[in-house]
């Protein structure tokens, strides 16, 4: 395992179908077709939250209001491709989808699908992730950040 500890940003696409349902965007990993949320480093110069909105749209193609306050926070090994890993704390900020592109930069590389956040909870590897998603399913609306956010949008 190497040292230290990585610091990854993620964002959490959201929106409610039409019985008022809340679904969570997920995409399939590059390398090994997992479902995961949009996530990846922090950008210089760039606030955590408006990184996560940059891996939305080029992960996932999607657009809308992102949160500046995180809903939560997860750790993974990420392989580095060397043999090695590397501890990543990836702290998520809820957002609310307002359009999905047809076309997005990394279109070719991924899928994406909306799920329930407890069908979601059930696909990811990472059992605080899983974790937060169940906690978010019980009362979403009820979620301070999502309130705000839902204000804002």
């Amino acid at each position: 395992m190497a040292q230290g500890l990585g610091q990854q940003t993620a964002a959490l696409p959201l929106t409610w179908d039409r019985s008022g349902q809340m679904q969570v965007l997920m995409v399939t990993s590059r390398d090994t077709g997992r479902w995961v949320m949009p996530k990846g480093w922090l950008i210089d110069g760039k606030k955590p939250w408006a990184a996560a909105e940059i891996e939305a749209l080029e992960e996932a193609g999607a657009r809308g209001y992102i949160a500046s306050e995180k809903i939560g926070e997860y750790h993974y090994p990420k392989g580095l491709g060397n043999g090695k890993t590397l501890r990543c704390r990836v702290r998520v900020y809820p957002m609310i989808v307002e359009k999905l592109n047809r076309n997005w930069k990394e279109r070719g590389e991924r899928k994406r699908r909306w799920f329930t956040p407890k069908a979601a909870a059930k696909r990811v590897n990472e059992p605080e992730l899983a974790d937060l998603l169940r906690q978010i399913a019980k009362n979403p609306r009820k979620q301070p950040v999502i309130q705000d956010l839902l204000k804002a949008s």
